[in-house]
């Protein structure tokens, strides 16, 4: 189970891209990879071919490859530049019997929003 989620902000800590901070754009769970903006970026060329239309498609894009998601630390929102590892509490609620899980930041012991 991966501990970061979608639309989290994280700061890579190792590899060429290590130092930046990006948005994660999707989470590879079965691959334990994930996909963030601006990191980690390559050129992909695609054939050029014809639409229905008549315009026309290819050339080279640049895209955004996975990283693994050992190789990157979750920016809590509670502090902007300390980057933390994410652990859960357990909180149980009065209404239903079944307990939340809440997501904190291993450093200060803080709510992850």
């Amino acid at each position: 189970m991966a501990k970061v989620k979608a639309n989290d902000r994280v700061l890579v800590i190792t590899g060429k891209d290590r130092g930046k901070e990006g948005r994660v754009l999707e989470v590879l769970t079965k691959r334990n990879r994930i996909i963030v903006e601006g990191i980690q970026r390559a050129k992909k060329h695609n054939k050029p071919g014809q639409t229905d239309r008549g315009t026309k498609t290819g050339g080279i894009e640049t895209i955004e490859n996975s990283i693994h998601i050992s190789n990157v630390k979750v920016l809590a929102s509670s502090s902007k530049k300390s980057a933390t590892r994410v652990g859960y509490r357990i909180e149980n609620s009065s209404g239903s019997g079944k307990p939340k899980r809440i997501r904190i930041s291993k450093k200060t012991g803080k709510d992850i929003e």
